[in-house]
């Protein structure tokens, strides 16, 4: 039965059913791409250019950042199709069932963020297009009313769910790339590729700190996604071939490669022409992209703005009550959404006119790769040693108020999933180097360069194959075909119990 886009969807994080999962592999490019084709990637893409990179040298930091985030990003999508639920459910299987909150904490805090800047910058945007336009003033009560404009469409497409995001991000995927392709004309004679930057080589002692801080920034945006890239993989069949459900998360990220250039050229140009926008004290995308375009292009950019606004906003917001809902079970998924719209309109309203709270982007960035990085590498490791094999009834044992199950663990944590993760990401913080912003106690030792991605990553990895090794885990969480590269004990499982009484741990979905 084919659900209607005004019909409000109902699925929590419970399983979706087999009649029901009826997206394909091209649905999950739409909604990622459309997610980041936006205003804010723009932003993004502009830190080259601010951290005093040339044209070509702010491209290959960019595509390093893109292909290392898309490569890390891409195996978060099988568990959708898999299990039937979000990521934060599925990393029960590797947390346990009461570690799977993790998963919950970094959806939710990136999901809140990106949701913001999306309405700042998209906010912005379109007061100032539309000042130059009709002479709207910039004044507190324009921007108020353009960021509630943005929230509440936000909000509204969410509360209805998936298929109606689908069709929003279907039309948004080609009406801003549309646009952005008109940018390219709009600037075609401002822009120079000869820009040189700030630094006179490669020598320069700050070049690779800002060379791999920009990197980092942009790897931040397809790395945002992985704790809640099963939200919308979730509608695809178990069946789906697992290449092709990968290759579409993969695509998706570097497609945005076009926001990004236009955040990267456009940055270029307000660097030649209007420099006190891209001055490092107190930088101004927006406000310099506006005064460097033509007059004709100031409505395209106001319909960016909303396009992007609107798109970003759905994915994240999306995503946030669908896993509060998980978490507070006496929450619908509705409610959930409308409960965190509202406290993330608030905290919109109270750290721009307020408080003043708003983090620098940079910053986010960072601690966004910091924490979420080392639980992406112990799902994905945990996949490759399960064989993809999960069972979905254990997975839904917390949502359920119940007890047991194969990942029930130790008392529903898996302490050598959570140790991995906690520990990689202290350590990776431990050497995050932002100068002015937060360098941590070891962040001096690779001269100045940021090294806490690489930190984690490779600390994630080796400390959580080793625990495996060292620790077994029970045969039974592997499945019928036994694990990969590590080995099981033959410690028992104790059974399903709560909820609906004791049941079965048999799986009902097996790969």
């Amino acid at each position: 039965m084919t659900t209607s886009i005004t019909e409000i969807e109902t699925h929590g994080v419970e399983r979706i059913p087999d009649e029901d999962r009826t997206a394909r592999p091209l649905d999950l490019f739409r909604l990622a791409f459309g997610g980041a084709n936006t205003f804010a990637t723009c932003v993004l893409g502009a830190f080259p250019i601010l951290f005093g990179l040339s044209f070509w040298q702010g491209l290959a930091a960019t595509l390093l950042g893109l292909v290392a985030g898309a490569l890390l990003l891409a195996p978060m999508a099988l568990f959708g199709p898999a299990n039937g639920t979000n990521n934060a459910v599925s990393s029960s299987a590797h947390l346990g069932v009461h570690g799977r909150v993790v998963g919950s904490f970094l959806s939710l805090l990136t999901a809140i963020a990106f949701f913001s800047i999306s309405v700042w910058s998209s906010g912005d945007a379109l007061v100032g297009g539309a000042h130059r336009l009709v002479d709207v003033p910039e004044s507190d009560l324009t921007y108020g009313l353009a960021y509630a404009l943005f929230a509440g469409l936000v909000l509204v497409v969410c509360v209805y769910g998936f298929r109606f995001m689908l069709l929003v991000n279907k039309i948004a995927v080609l009406a801003a790339s549309s646009l952005f392709v008109l940018g390219a004309f709009a600037f075609a004679g401002d822009f120079d590729p000869g820009y040189a930057g700030t630094f006179a080589s490669t020598g320069d002692p700050l070049f690779w700190p800002s060379f791999i801080g920009a990197a980092l920034i942009v790897l931040s945006n397809p790395v945002s996604f992985g704790a809640f890239l099963g939200d919308w993989s979730r509608y695809i069949p178990a069946g789906a071939p697992r290449r092709r459900v990968m290759g579409a998360a993969f695509l998706a990220q570097i497609a945005t490669l076009l926001p990004f250039l236009f955040g990267l050229a456009t940055a270029s140009i307000i660097a030649s022409k209007a420099a006190k926008y891209v001055d490092p004290a107190a930088p101004n995308y927006v406000g310099g992209l506006l005064a460097i375009s033509p007059g004709w292009y100031f409505l395209p950019l106001c319909l960016i703005a909303l396009i992007g606004g609107l798109s970003t906003g759905t994915t994240a917001l999306y995503g946030t009550g669908l896993d509060f809902s998980s978490v507070f079970t006496r929450f619908s998924r509705v409610q959930a959404t409308f409960f965190i719209g509202v406290l993330s309109i608030a905290f919109i309203f109270v750290g721009r006119f307020a408080l003043n709270l708003a983090q620098s982007i940079s910053t986010f960035a960072t601690l966004i790769i910091t924490c979420t990085a080392p639980w992406m590498i112990v799902m994905a490791l945990g996949y490759v040693t399960r064989r993809g094999w999960y069972d979905a009834e254990a997975l839904q044992v917390f949502n359920r108020r119940q007890r047991g199950g194969r990942y029930w663990f130790t008392h529903g944590w898996n302490w050598r999933g959570m140790s991995t993760w906690s520990v990689s990401a202290v350590v990776a913080l431990l050497f995050t180097n932002l100068p002015g912003q937060f360098v941590g106690p070891l962040g001096g030792l690779a001269k100045g360069a940021d090294i806490s991605l690489p930190v984690g990553l490779v600390l994630a990895t080796v400390l959580y194959l080793t625990l495996l090794a060292l620790f077994p885990e029970p045969r039974a969480v592997y499945g019928p075909d036994g694990p990969r590269f590590v080995r099981a004990s033959d410690s028992p499982v104790p059974p399903i119990t709560g909820g609906g009484g004791e049941t079965a741990t048999e799986p009902a979905v097996a790969h």
